[in-house]
Formats: structure tokens, C-alpha cells, sequence
């Protein structure tokens, strides 16, 4: 089992989990769809050569996002960190993959 972790503008949230839960992600038990969101803000600063989908090159730039969590089981997470990189409107999307102990 694995833990993922993404951040998204808000506006793009929902179309962003919704490809990552078509992969099976976020299922427990007979739930699924399942995730955690914690509102806050990220920000970057596009250097030279990047094609920013918010801001422009060189300014610093903060935006509203969520971050959501959820669970993965080992055989689907490829899948589903595959389909939130297709889904994200950033280049560079930015999250985090945990393994899971089971207990």
C-alpha cells in the first residue's frame, strides 16, 4: 500500500483527483474516491526556459491550492501517478509517494 500526496490549484482540483481515482486509487475498503484535502498556499518562481501554466518567467508567484491524500495499492500506483502528471495543468506537478506498512 503507498500514500499519495499531490498539490493543484483549486480550480483544477476536482478534474485532477477524478483521473487519479479512475485508476482505482483511493479505494478503502468499499469506499472509494477517498482523500484527505488541506487548503493552503504554494508558491514558485518560473526560471528561464519554463512554460508556466500560472505566472510568468522569473516572478514569484503564489497560488491557492489543496493538497489531497490518499491511499494506493502497490500494483495501481504507477497508474495513478501517471494520470495525475496527464491531468495537472503544471509542468511540474509536485507530490510525494510513501510506502505503507500494513498492521
Amino acid at each position: 500500500m503507498y500514500k499519495l500526496a499531490f498539490f493543484v490549484p483549486l480550480a483544477d482540483a476536482e478534474a485532477v483527483k477524478e483521473a487519479v481515482f479512475v485508476t482505482g486509487a483511493g479505494r478503502i475498503g468499499d469506499y472509494e474516491a477517498c482523500c484527505f484535502e488541506t487548503r493552503g498556499t504554494g508558491q514558485f518562481r518560473p526560471l528561464d526556459g519554463a512554460s508556466p501554466h500560472i505566472g510568468q518567467v522569473g516572478d514569484l508567484e503564489k497560488v491557492e491550492e489543496l493538497k489531497v491524500e490518499l491511499v494506493c495499492e502497490d500494483h495501481l500506483i504507477r497508474d495513478a501517478v501517471e494520470a495525475l502528471r496527464a491531468a495537472h495543468p503544471y509542468e511540474e506537478p509536485a507530490f510525494d509517494v510513501w510506502k505503507l506498512e500494513r498492521f
